[in-house]
């Protein structure tokens, strides 16, 4: 690893550095954890300018890696944690922000740990998550970390470039689905870019891109977060089914699902994919509480 390049990049990770601590450690990164890594200065520095971070935010980190991010984020914010599943990742992470940004290391903290079963972080509140998350897990991950950090308020991902799509996807597009309308009860959600896969070791077969989700308050509704989102998994169970069909076990019968989609307002021949977070927290509202009719 490099230690004299005079350039301002010096201290952010390039490809060479990428393999060099790649090697030392042994590391081969594995499809089973979806590790792909970011092997280029001004596509972390990129991702850092869209995501807003500022020198006020504590930012949370899903999946540092060997830390070509969390070196990008520690420029700019007040703080980061790093959230890493991989033990020997997660040993090594401290050693290189202290060997590149040593007046850091009292600005970040390391969790090991499932970012599925993160509830909660050592330091400030989070106020922005910033990810390269693994494909494989990116939806649930982001669902999880919106859900359990309410002080969360902007978040910016690299995922799959499908599944941006998916993220970002509006009411009638024929990729709008469950992430969709799950991650738009808890932001405004668009695409914010597209990522090269050259910028990886090793490149992904498949394209890359930004989500931008900013915090927003839920739906005004007297469903919970768990009763409407039940709705949206059983509408999209069977997406192709009109919404009396698609809910008809949820309701307890067609006809009971017919009436709860009525209640709200909405036509039952209308399929899943056309609904906004909105109506299906009208249709939660009004789930038959009586016997299956």
């Amino acid at each position: 690893m490099s230690t004299t390049d005079p350039t301002p990049d010096s201290h952010l990770l390039g490809a060479s550095d990428i393999r060099e601590l790649a090697a030392a450690l042994g590391v081969r990164p594995t499809k089973q954890r979806g590790q792909n890594f970011v092997i280029d200065a001004n596509t972390v520095r990129r991702i850092v300018r869209a995501a807003g971070v500022t020198p006020e935010d504590a930012v949370v980190e899903v999946g540092p890696g060997l830390g070509s991010l969390t070196l990008a984020l520690l420029e700019v914010a007040a703080h980061v944690t790093a959230v890493e599943i991989d033990p020997l990742l997660a040993q090594h992470l401290p050693t290189t922000i202290a060997a590149r940004m040593p007046d850091k290391t009292g600005s970040f903290d390391l969790v090991l740990s499932d970012a599925m079963e993160v509830a909660e972080l050592p330091g400030p509140a989070p106020t922005a998550l910033v990810a390269n998350l693994p494909y494989n897990v990116a939806v649930p991950v982001l669902l999880h970390m919106l859900a359990t950090f309410p002080s969360i308020e902007r978040t910016l991902v690299m995922v799959q470039s499908e599944v941006a799509d998916r993220l970002a996807a509006k009411p009638g597009n024929k990729v709008y689905g469950v992430p969709s309308v799950k991650a738009n009860w808890y932001a405004e959600v668009k695409r914010a870019g597209a990522i090269g896969r050259n910028v990886f070791w090793p490149a992904p077969n498949v394209d890359s891109g930004l989500v931008s989700l900013v915090r927003r308050q839920p739906p005004v509704t007297t469903a919970s977060r768990t009763e409407v989102f039940a709705v949206v998994d059983a509408a999209f169970a069977q997406r192709r089914k009109t919404l009396r069909a698609a809910l008809a076990g949820w309701a307890g019968s067609p006809a009971a699902a017919e009436q709860a989609i009525a209640a709200a307002g909405i036509d039952h021949t209308l399929r899943g994919e056309m609904l906004t977070v909105e109506q299906f927290a009208a249709i939660a509202e009004h789930k038959p509480k009586g016997p299956a009719l």
